[in-house]
């Protein structure tokens, strides 16, 4: 695709992933930024019509990046270094970009590291990604 003149190779993948500041990957499809608050029931004497609801803790589902680009290894490297015993918590941010490129919206996810990676089809015939999917646990989204 071109936009006046310019030639943005990669405007099928509209999120870029930064790790700690720095811009590590693009995607096309990112699945996970939710989050569910557990409540626990509690029944007050004398109060026959409703039960009340109390909040106890936030979960946050696992971020998962789909079908990604990069040139960078660091998203790789920082996977390896889990599977090697030796984890990193990283914060970053998931930034869905409009069609020249600007930024729309953003999510903060804090905390995270890599615990599943998924490598590419790889076809002869096809234009290929660096990684199918990458999943993230982490300890909150903010939205930015």
């Amino acid at each position: 695709m071109t936009t006046a003149g310019k030639v943005y190779p990669y405007m099928s993948f509209e999120f870029r992933i930064e790790i700690e500041g720095i811009v590590s990957a693009q995607a096309s499809e990112v699945t996970g930024l939710s989050m569910e608050t557990e409540t626990e029931p509690y029944e007050e004497g004398g109060v026959n019509d409703f039960v009340h609801q109390l909040p106890k803790r936030t979960k946050y589902q696992h971020i998962i990046l789909k079908r990604g680009i990069t040139d960078k290894d660091e998203i790789w490297n920082w996977y390896q270094d889990v599977v090697n015993g030796k984890f990193k918590r990283k914060s970053g941010a998931i930034i869905l970009m409009d069609v020249i490129g600007d930024d729309k919206w953003r999510w903060n996810f804090i905390d995270a590291y890599p615990v599943k990676w998924t490598g590419p089809e790889l076809r002869a015939d096809s234009n290929t990604v660096a990684f199918e999917s990458i999943e993230l646990v982490h300890h909150g989204i903010k939205k930015g």
